[in-house]
């Protein structure tokens, strides 16, 4: 019952749901708080707009445009992208590898043809199944299989 719930929980679409919504509304008004206090004032610095830059606008006949403010929202949202990302998305991967079932090798996956009569066999064959003939398995696909090496 409770493998169910953790593959539940661990699923990726659940996983970004609950990051859209609860981490990242609280992350959003702390980003902009930020962004607002720090950053806005160094592009004000940097452009020569002394105070907040989010009040910059510029007009064309008598109609205003307050560009200042997009570029708040956008520096805004860049760096709550960023601290998501590198703080949960990133550790939430790590976590969900982690927890990842190792799938089942199948050692009849790979094949090779067969020297004398060229049907497919399996690479950790040492018969061919069509043709009888005695062949030498691929040592790799021993390997992989974890099989002991023929000689």
């Amino acid at each position: 019952m409770l493998n169910g719930f953790k593959d539940f929980i661990l699923r990726g679409n659940v996983i970004s749901m609950a990051i859209g919504l609860a981490v990242g509304a609280a992350f959003t008004a702390v980003v902009t708080g930020f962004s607002t206090a720090f950053i806005t004032p160094l592009i004000g610095l940097a452009t020569g707009s002394v105070g907040d830059f989010s009040s910059a606008e510029f007009a064309v006949e008598g109609t205003i445009f307050p560009y200042g403010k997009f570029l708040a929202a956008a520096i805004a949202f860049l760096i709550t992208a960023a601290v998501l990302y590198f703080c949960v998305v990133v550790p939430m991967a790590k976590v969900q590898a982690r927890f990842a079932k190792a799938e089942k090798l199948d050692i009849k996956a790979a094949t090779r043809d067969c020297p004398r009569c060229y049907t497919e066999i399996p690479a950790i064959a040492s018969r061919c199944a069509h043709c009888t003939s005695e062949i030498k398995p691929d040592p790799a696909a021993l390997e992989v299989a974890g099989l002991p090496a023929q000689r």
